[in-house]
């Protein structure tokens, strides 16, 4: 006899190992998706803070991100395009609304738009 594997093992084996990552490869997707939008959901707030500190120092809402001196870091902007969006600083209070806005093409994409406004209102599928 000499050592080593059978070809009927080798497949068994490789049916087993194609079988676990066949269910593993969702939940790992599922993940990194969670995981990419609750980074979102944080910059996001960390927005709406800027934009409470800088209608403290302007009398106004910033309508850009630049002017509140902040850009998403890339693992955000790779599958999110943030804007401050509604801003009204005619209105009495001020408003603005921050949105991310999920990109085609990652892992993202088919996920809901996220969005926060000046009185820390969240929508819906903030907390999915």
């Amino acid at each position: 006899q000499t050592a080593g594997f059978s070809l009927l093992e080798l497949l068994i084996v490789m049916v087993i190992v194609a079988t676990l990552a066949a269910i593993a490869y969702p939940s790992y997707q599922q993940h990194i998706t969670r995981t990419n939008r609750a980074a979102a959901q944080q910059y996001l707030l960390e927005v709406s803070s800027l934009q409470h500190q800088f209608i403290l120092d302007n009398r106004s809402y910033a309508t850009t991100l630049a002017a509140l001196g902040t850009a998403p870091a890339s693992a955000i902007s790779d599958n999110y395009s943030i804007t401050v969006t509604a801003v009204d600083n005619s209105a009495s209070p001020p408003t603005f609304t921050v949105q991310a806005v999920p990109k085609a093409g990652t892992t993202q994409e088919g996920s809901d738009t996220l969005t926060v406004n000046h009185l820390g209102q969240k929508n819906a599928t903030w907390y999915d």
